[in-house]
């Protein structure tokens, strides 16, 4: 398994907004997955897990825990691309497993997308 090192995040606001603006989209699960090519040699991940969504803070501290840990467990599958993770009003509902398999199939998703060449 791999490491979720600092390199594997983004951090600046302008990757995000570039996401954003021209992201493949995948939903379901309580998440929303947009993905985005990058220069940077390897994938990276962000997360926007609104407060809006998860009101108490150990939870969205959760589902980030839960977030990085599944994408460093497949992240050697993804080409050179930036993944943003965001919530949608229902993750609220979901415990542990569900998201857990929510992100099985949206990594399924995120590799058929970006075929590694």
């Amino acid at each position: 398994m791999a490491k979720f090192s600092r390199a594997m995040r983004m951090n600046k606001p302008a990757d995000f907004s570039r996401v954003f603006r021209q992201a493949k989209r995948a939903g379901g699960g309580g998440l929303t997955v947009l993905t985005t090519d990058n220069t940077v040699g390897h994938p990276r991940l962000g997360l926007a897990i609104a407060k809006k969504h998860l009101k108490l803070a150990y939870r969205r501290n959760r589902l980030k825990r839960i977030i990085r840990t599944s994408f460093s467990q497949h992240q050697a599958g993804f080409a050179n691309i930036d993944i943003v993770v965001l919530t949608r009003p229902d993750v609220k509902g979901r415990d542990s497993a569900q998201i857990w398999a929510a992100l099985e199939r949206h990594w399924v998703t995120v590799e058929a997308q970006w075929q590694k060449s």
